[in-house]
């Protein structure tokens, strides 16, 4: 009778704990990735943390996880930061990664009792951070559709992508006034189709932010002739809480920070002549120095004014509508609202390190700017993840 209590014991309470285990690791990957999120809007790690334990004690709240709800004011909670995946180092200068690790999980025993355990105790570890970088052969989601041309033979380095340097300001989308000057061919403000969509309306709602707006799998860009001023400006301002045009704060919310540069912009500027540039929105950002307060009690999402954008290798012009053969993704920081002198309608940028979008990383390491996505890693220190 001993012996089979006991194998009975193995079975039933082994499967409990393993039961319960998987229901807290399930609840530590939801709040990594949750903090991982926060820290990448935010860079602060304290709102990071929070959310971290916001989540984890949602999830153990949860019907199902009564026992995890039960004991979680009794167990060990640890939110850890890194500026590396591996090795992941807790503190840092910059931390990208997130660690919250769990210990002393008790679970009462039952049928191994008879072997003198009373207790189970399981733990868990989840670390979340930033994907490798997307890989432009497969579908990325929320771009803008708006292109800029690149140089084929500059590998992307941490300082530069395709002819491209870090900081520097770019121009998204000409206007009429370029004196006939086409980099992707006449008639073509640098506009592109996403998901076949064409006309201003769809270029109105990509601008704004329809995160269903992708780039196809083929690595071709499909180019959208016309100047579109209207859309363009109805959809943009947005992001800066302007609402002109069939548009709405409710669908398309401002970005929490909406302080723009007013310096008119030449083909000299700079960053740094400039009253308000991406290192002033960053450290607005960091302080709090919010326009909009942060959803779900305000209406401000963060990053809104981040724009993911293709870049294509013009070598040669484009007639017309066609296609342009697709470099990889670039991350701007829309400077200002689109200003509408007339047939004018320029947009302004300064090309940034990387940023956040969806779609499928790819499996080499980054090397260089880059669109990426939040996801979970295998914990280096630890086989509970």
């Amino acid at each position: 009778m001993l012996a089979l209590l006991a194998m009975v014991g193995l079975a039933l309470d082994m499967s409990h704990a393993y039961v319960n285990k998987t229901r807290l690791q399930n609840s530590l990957d939801a709040a990594a990735l949750a903090a991982a999120k926060v820290l990448d809007q935010t860079g602060d790690t304290a709102q990071a943390e929070t959310a971290a334990l916001t989540i984890l004690a949602q999830n153990a709240s949860s019907t199902g996880n009564e026992e995890l709800g039960n004991a979680l004011g009794d167990m060990s909670v640890v939110v850890q930061f890194s500026d590396t995946l591996n090795p992941f180092v807790p503190g840092g200068v910059s931390p990208n990664y997130v660690r919250v690790r769990a210990n002393n999980f008790d679970l009462e025993s039952w049928f191994i009792q008879v072997l003198g355990i009373t207790q189970k105790t399981v733990g868990a570890s989840a670390v979340a951070g930033p994907s490798t970088n997307l890989v432009y052969d497969e579908p990325v989601c929320g771009l803008a559709p708006m292109m800029v041309c690149g140089d084929p033979s500059d590998t992307p380095t941490s300082e530069s992508a395709w002819g491209y340097e870090v900081g520097e300001i770019s121009v998204l989308k000409t206007s009429s006034g370029s004196g006939g000057t086409w980099e992707v061919g006449p008639g073509n403000f640098q506009l592109i189709r996403l998901d076949g969509g064409q006309g201003g309306a769809d270029v109105r709602d990509a601008m704004a932010g329809d995160w269903d707006a992708c780039l196809s799998a083929d690595g071709d860009i499909e180019t959208e002739p016309g100047n579109t001023i209207g859309p363009v400006a109805q959809g943009l301002n947005t992001r800066f809480g302007d609402y002109n045009g069939p548009v709405n704060s409710t669908d398309h919310p401002p970005d929490v920070i909406v302080t723009e540069n007013t310096v008119a912009i030449t083909e000299t500027s700079t960053a740094d002549s400039l009253n308000y540039n991406y290192n002033g929105f960053e450290s607005d950002k960091a302080a709090g120095n919010y326009d909009y307060q942060p959803r779900p009690d305000g209406i401000g999402v963060f990053d809104r004014r981040i724009l993911r954008v293709p870049i294509g290798d013009c070598d040669g012009t484009t007639n017309g509508q066609g296609t342009v053969s697709s470099l990889g993704f670039g991350c701007f920081f829309l400077l200002q609202k689109v200003k509408q002198k007339g047939n004018e309608a320029e947009v302004y940028s300064q090309f940034i390190q990387d940023c956040g979008a969806e779609g499928i990383p790819g499996s080499a390491p980054n090397n260089g700017p880059g669109v990426y996505k939040i996801v979970l890693h295998k914990d280096p220190d630890s086989n509970d993840s």
